[in-house]
């Protein structure tokens, strides 16, 4: 018995090539030393300290045990420096060695591509929260809320990847790939000393807050913390995220440039 075949040219469905090339960029974010120390290595080592060392009794975490106050805090860490930091750095340094350009020649489009990125960034931040979350209840975290928390942990993800992806993209679409990497870097560091994300923004003097309460950043950490520590979704903060991430969306469809 005899079977003819038939040939089907044509693209992949949209969906299966941006799972694809999300895998393609998971497995080059976790082949990369320095990816890692910034997505796992500095937010359990924080976490660490900050729970199990008594750094956490002396430091402004807010009121209650230090290890409740330091989870959602350094899951906003975590999230920050995947979508934004690691993300700007690597697309800032593919657009300068022009693999960005040869990539928009596939049949996927440059949308998917953007879209298989943040997939990426998705993936490891799943892996860094269940990382985390380990630690901290080994260290005694308790939560508060049950599915709600699961609820508000997941709004705050989405948001937060929403935004700080989309600023990760307009930067590293716009500077050089050296300057991404020291802009990334620093920015990074003056949101964690200074953006709300390991200070309740309570905690700063009374002029700063009204400033702080607009950042990202901040709507990113006291979103997790309500989750955590209350038990209800952040819808503040979740609304604070969107409007940050359909602005940066906006500047990145303007201004990105592939080469």
């Amino acid at each position: 018995m005899s079977t003819t075949f038939t040939p089907r040219p044509g693209s992949a469905p949209w969906p299966r090539k941006v799972i694809a090339h999300a895998g393609m960029e998971f497995r080059l974010l976790v082949r990369n030393g320095e990816q890692l120390v910034l997505a796992l290595v500095i937010p359990l080592g924080l976490l660490l300290l900050l729970g199990g060392t008594g750094l956490g009794d002396r430091l402004p975490l807010g009121d209650g045990p230090p290890i409740d106050q330091a989870v959602p805090r350094v899951f906003a860490l975590a999230v920050l420096s995947t979508s934004f930091t690691s993300l700007a750095i690597a697309t800032g340094f593919e657009r300068r060695y022009g693999v960005i350009k040869r990539l928009g020649a596939s049949p996927l489009s440059r949308t998917g591509l953007l879209a298989g990125k943040i997939g990426a960034v998705l993936a490891v931040q799943v892996i860094q929260l269940v990382v985390l979350s380990i630690a901290g209840l080994a260290l005694g975290w308790k939560p508060h809320g049950g599915a709600v928390d699961v609820v508000g942990l997941v709004l705050m993800v989405l948001g937060g990847t929403a935004a700080f992806a989309a600023l990760g993209l307009l930067m590293a679409g716009v500077f050089r790939a050296e300057a991404t990497l020291a802009a990334a870097n620093l920015l990074y560091l003056l949101l964690l000393v200074g953006g709300g994300v390991m200070t309740p923004v309570a905690d700063y003097p009374a002029a700063m807050q009204p400033v702080l309460q607009l950042l990202p950043s901040a709507a990113l950490a006291n979103g997790f913390a309500k989750a955590t520590l209350e038990g209800v979704v952040p819808w503040a903060a979740a609304l604070t995220l969107a409007l940050w991430a359909v602005v940066f969306g906006y500047l990145v469809s303007r201004t990105f440039r592939w080469d």
